[in-house]
C-alpha cells in the first residue's frame, strides 16, 4: 500500500467538476443590464429568492386525516444526505412557505418578522440552519445566481475617494447593480425589460443605495458634471455568493446579558482608524457596515432568541421589518433587502404577550408554531438519522429500541383523551395512522381540535437522543455488544431525576408511568414476534388452514367431513374451529357470522378465479399464528431457555426460532438471544399464574 497522496490529481479533479471560474463572473453595468434583459430573475428580493429556492427543490401532496397538505423536499436536506432533515413537521413548513409566498408577491408579509415559536428542541434553529445553509447552496447554482457591483479606480484618477491607493471599493452591503440606476429613469427601464418576458416575473428596482455609494456617486457626477456613463464607467459588477462564514448575505444575531448589548452589533459603527484618513466621522467611507443587518443585505437575518432582545433593540428590528431601513449612527436612513426571522422559546413568548411596551412588535410578527411531532413514525425517523449501523461501530442497536424510546417521547406530548374508553397508547396510534373500532378519520381530526397545548409541552428529542447516547456508551463500557430498549427506558427513567426542565413531581410521575406504558407495549411486540418465528413453518400453517377451511365448509353447508385418518365422515370439528377463532376473539355469537364471512370471501375470489390464501386475510392469518404457536411451543419447550438444562432436540429447535428472529424480524445473533430468553421467562411465569 502506497503512502502517497496524489493531491494535485484531486486539486484538478476539483477544479475541473467545481465550474469555479464560470461562476466567478465579473463585468460592465452594460453587460449586466444585458444579462437582466435575458433572465430577469437575477434581480429578485430576498423573499422571492428565498421562496423559489424552497420550491424548485419539489414538492409532493398528500392527505392527513382529510386534508391535503403540502410536503416541501427542500427540507428533506437531501444535499446533506439529510443531516439537518426535518421530519414531521409538513403543516408548519407549509405555512411558513405560504407566509413567503405572500411576501414574494408583496402582499404585505414582506413587512413582518417572522417568528418561530415552540417548545425547546422543537427544530426552529434547524429549520433556519436549513435555510440559511439553502441560501448558501442556491447562490452557487445558474437558478439562484445575484449580483453585486464594486467601484473600481484602477488608474488611479479619482484621487482617493476610494481611499488612499485604493483601486476597488466594494459595496460594504452588497447591494444589487440596479440601484446605481437613478430614481427617474427606473420606470423606463423596467418598461424596456419587461417588455416581452414570458412568465409572471416583472422585476422592480426598489430601494437606494447604502451611504458609502451614494457618497462615491455623486461625488463622481460632480466630477464628471453629470455624465452617468462616466460614472457608470468606475462601476465593476460581479457575481456573489452568499456565505454565513464570510458574512456575505447571511447574518445571525443572538443577544447576551443587557450590559453588553449594542446596536452597533445590528446597524454598524465608526471606523475610527479611518477618521485621519478622511477627516469626519460623519463620512460614509469612514464607517464599517458590518452590523448584522448590514452584513444579511439580499439574504436572511436569523434573531436567536428574539424576545430577549433588550426593548431598545426592538425599534432597530420594527424598522427594519416595516420600512426595509435600519438607522446607522449618524446616517441617513439606509434600505435593506432582507428576510428577518426569529424563534423564541415559550416562556419568551408568553412575556411578550402579557407586555404592553410589546405591542408594536406583536402587531409586526407573524408566529408560526413550531412544536414537537406528535407522530410516532416521524419522531422514530429523527433517532435513526443519528443512531444506525452506518454511524455506530462495536455495537448494535436492538430492533424496536429507538421505536419504543420514540414512543415515550410522544406520549409525554400527547394529551389525555377526554373520552373515557380511549388510552393516550391508543390515541399515539390513531395519530400514526392505525385503524382502531369505530374510529373513523373524523374521530381522529376531532381529537386533535379538542387538544389545547398538544405537541408545546412534553420530553423533547434532544433528551432522548441524550439518554441513547448513554445508554450506547454504558454498553460498550460493559461489553455488551447490544443496546435493548429496557437499557434505553432505564436511562430515560433516571433522567427524570435531574431534568433541569422539569420540576413538577406531578409531572415525572406521570412521565414514569407512560414508561412503564411502554415497556408493557415493547413486551406485547416481542412476545408476537417470538410467538410468528415459532409458528412460522409455512407448511403447517397451511395444513392447519386448509383443516380450518374445510371444517367451516362443512359447518356452513351443513355438510359431514372426510378425516383423513379413518377416512369417516365426520361433523365439522368445533372445538378445532373456537381454537383458532377464540385466538381473535371471535365470540360465541359472532363465530357463524365470521365463518360466513370467510365462506363469501373464498366464493368471490373462485369467481375471479383465484385460490385463497390465509395471507389475505389479516385476522385469520393472526389466529393460525397464535393456534399454531400454542401448539407448538410445548415441543420447543421455550420456558426451559430460564433454566440451564437444555435437551439437544430443544437446542436445535430453538436455533431454529433464533435464525427466525434474524432473518425476518433484524435481530442480531446477540439481540435475538437475548429477546428469547426474556420472552421464556415471560412464559415461565404465565406457566406459573396458571397452574
Amino acid at each position: 500500500m502506497s503512502d502517497n497522496i496524489n493531491f494535485s490529481s484531486i486539486v484538478q479533479n476539483w477544479k475541473n467538476t467545481s465550474q469555479t471560474s464560470k461562476m466567478h463572473w465579473s463585468g460592465t453595468l452594460d453587460e449586466y443590464l444585458k444579462m437582466v434583459k435575458q433572465n430577469p430573475k437575477i434581480t429578485r428580493n430576498a423573499f422571492q429568492r428565498m421562496y423559489d429556492m424552497i420550491v424548485e427543490s419539489g414538492s409532493e401532496k398528500y392527505i392527513d386525516f382529510k386534508k391535503e397538505v403540502v410536503r416541501y423536499k427542500f427540507f428533506d436536506d437531501a444535499t446533506s444526505n439529510g443531516k439537518d432533515a426535518v421530519f414531521g413537521l409538513d403543516i408548519m413548513l407549509m405555512k411558513l412557505v405560504n407566509v413567503l409566498k405572500a411576501a414574494a408577491l408583496g402582499y404585505g408579509t414582506e413587512k413582518r418578522v417572522i417568528l418561530l415559536h415552540g417548545p425547546v428542541g422543537s427544530a426552529k434553529s434547524t429549520v433556519c440552519r436549513m435555510l440559511k445553509k439553502g441560501l448558501e447552496s442556491y447562490s452557487k447554482s445558474d437558478k439562484g445566481a445575484l449580483y453585486t457591483f464594486e467601484w473600481i479606480d484602477e488608474k488611479e484618477e479619482l484621487d482617493g475617494l476610494l481611499g488612499k491607493g485604493v483601486r476597488a471599493f466594494p459595496s460594504p452591503m452588497h447591494e444589487e447593480p440596479l440601484l446605481l440606476i437613478p430614481e427617474e429613469m427606473r420606470t423606463q427601464l423596467c418598461d424596456e425589460i419587461n417588455r416581452g418576458q414570458d412568465g409572471e416575473y416583472r422585476m422592480k428596482i426598489e430601494g437606494e443605495l447604502s451611504p458609502p455609494s451614494r457618497f462615491i456617486f455623486k461625488s463622481l457626477m460632480d466630477r464628471y458634471q453629470g455624465d452617468i456613463m462616466k460614472v457608470f464607467s468606475h462601476v465593476r459588477v460581479r457575481r456573489m455568493f452568499l456565505s454565513e462564514a464570510d458574512r456575505i448575505g447571511i447574518g445571525t444575531f443572538q443577544p447576551k446579558d443587557e450590559k453588553n448589548q449594542d446596536s452597533t452589533e445590528l446597524t454598524g459603527d465608526i471606523n475610527y482608524r479611518k477618521i485621519a484618513e478622511y477627516g469626519s466621522d460623519s463620512d460614509p467611507r469612514a464607517f464599517n457596515f458590518d452590523g448584522e443587518f448590514n452584513v444579511a443585505n439580499r439574504g436572511m437575518i436569523e434573531f436567536v432568541e428574539v424576545l430577549k432582545l433588550d426593548v431598545a433593540f426592538l425599534y432597530d428590528l420594527l424598522g427594519a421589518s416595516q420600512e426595509h431601513r435600519v438607522k446607522p449612527k449618524k446616517f441617513a436612513q439606509t434600505y435593506i433587502d432582507e428576510v428577518i426571522i426569529g424563534h423564541t422559546n415559550e416562556p419568551e413568548y408568553r412575556r411578550l404577550q402579557d407586555n404592553e411596551f410589546m405591542e408594536a412588535l406583536r402587531d409586526r410578527t407573524v408566529k408560526i408554531d413550531i412544536p414537537y411531532i406528535t407522530r410516532w413514525k416521524e419522531e422514530i425517523n429523527i433517532y435513526k438519522k443519528d443512531f444506525n449501523s452506518q454511524r455506530l461501530r462495536g455495537i448494535s442497536i436492538a430492533p424496536h429500541t429507538i421505536e419504543m424510546a420514540a414512543m415515550w417521547a410522544i406520549l409525554t406530548r400527547l394529551e389525555k383523551p377526554k373520552k373515557a374508553n380511549l388510552t393516550r397508547l391508543q390515541k399515539l396510534k390513531l395519530y400514526n395512522g392505525k385503524t382502531l373500532p369505530n374510529y373513523t378519520e373524523d374521530n381522529v381530526k376531532e381529537l386533535r381540535k379538542e387538544t389545547i397545548r398538544e405537541g408545546l409541552e412534553g420530553i423533547s428529542p434532544r433528551y432522548i437522543q441524550d439518554k441513547l447516547s448513554n445508554a450506547i456508551v454504558n454498553a460498550q463500557q460493559n461489553n455488551k455488544g447490544s443496546v435493548n430498549p429496557f437499557m434505553v427506558l432505564i436511562e430515560l427513567e433516571n433522567g427524570l431525576k435531574n431534568h433541569s426542565l422539569i420540576s413538577n413531581e406531578e409531572l415525572k410521575s406521570d412521565y414514569r408511568e407512560l414508561i412503564g406504558v411502554v415497556k408493557q407495549e415493547y413486551e406485547e411486540i416481542i412476545k408476537g414476534e417470538v410467538q410468528r418465528a415459532i409458528s412460522a413453518d409455512e407448511s403447517a400453517l397451511q395444513r392447519l388452514c386448509a383443516n380450518y377451511i374445510d371444517n367451516v365448509k362443512a359447518f356452513t353447508q351443513k355438510e359431514r367431513v372426510r378425516n383423513q385418518f379413518t377416512g369417516m365422515d365426520e361433523e365439522a370439528d368445533e372445538r378445532l374451529m373456537r381454537s383458532i377463532e377464540e385466538k381473535i376473539e371471535i365470540p360465541e355469537s359472532r363465530k357463524d357470522d365470521f365463518r360466513r364471512e370467510i365462506m363469501n370471501y373464498i366464493g368471490a375470489l373462485s369467481l375471479e378465479g383465484k385460490k385463497f390464501n390465509y395471507k389475505m386475510n389479516e385476522r385469520l392469518h393472526k389466529a393460525l399464528e397464535l393456534k399454531l404457536f400454542e401448539d407448538q411451543k410445548d415441543s420447543i419447550k421455550l420456558t426451559s431457555l430460564v433454566s440451564s438444562v437444555v435437551d439437544k432436540d430443544t437446542q436445535e429447535k430453538i436455533e431454529i426460532v433464533k435464525s427466525r428472529l434474524i432473518k425476518d424480524f433484524g435481530y442480531d445473533e446477540i439481540s435475538a438471544t437475548d429477546v428469547l430468553h426474556y420472552v421464556a421467562s415471560i412464559f415461565a411465569r404465565g406457566d406459573v399464574k396458571n397452574k
